[in-house]
């Protein structure tokens, strides 16, 4: 096996242990193996020339988030920032180790880790496909649940947030993902279209 698909059998496993999870088409997942399967696969469908570096990313963007729930974190905006800053670097830290023992090189591993910590988002074209990945994954599968949970000027505040984190191509991909009528209402009320 390629060390591509070592990594990827590797990522899949750690996911796969998952306590928690979620129902889809009538068949039970890990939640994390779900959303990294949803990752790669719109990853793929969007950019199929993705570098490899941006294929375990998208891969690894949650792997093992259970492991630091929200919950162990003071329920506040600080320590909300401060649970998203740590994630990314026990997400980036937990895939180095998988892509060690996979036999990458120090370069090709820091290039994984500097896009799950998502740097220099609008600057560098990779971070930003990863970005744009992550906002089509979020309005595809989870954006209905966060309608149901917020309320209208919650939810407008949501959109405009992952609006402004996608590029141009996200967003006519975004427009493309098959709403309800209310909910693609809801995003054109929010971004004035």
């Amino acid at each position: 096996m390629t060390p591509f698909q070592n990594a990827s059998a590797w990522i899949d496993a750690e996911n796969a242990q998952d306590p928690n999870s979620e129902t889809h088409q009538s068949n039970s997942y890990p939640k994390e193996l779900l959303y990294s399967n949803r990752m790669y696969e719109r990853l793929m469908d969007f950019y199929p020339n993705a570098s490899e570096e941006v294929q375990i990313a998208s891969k690894a963007q949650h792997i093992c988030r259970w492991k630091m729930p929200r919950e162990s974190y003071p329920m506040d905006r600080v320590g909300y920032l401060k649970w998203r800053e740590e994630l990314k670097k026990f997400h980036a830290q937990t895939t180095a180790k998988i892509l060690e023992k996979a036999g990458y090189s120090s370069v090709f591993i820091d290039r994984v880790s500097f896009l799950i910590e998502k740097k220099l988002l609008k600057k560098d074209s990779e971070t930003q496909l990863l970005e744009d990945v992550i906002c089509l994954v979020f309005l595809e599968y989870y954006f209905d649940a966060f309608v149901q949970k917020h309320d209208r000027e919650k939810m407008k505040n949501i959109i405009l947030k992952t609006w402004n984190k996608m590029s141009e191509n996200g967003h006519q991909e975004a427009l493309k993902i098959n709403f309800s009528d209310a909910n693609l209402q809801l995003i054109k009320d929010s971004l004035g279209l």
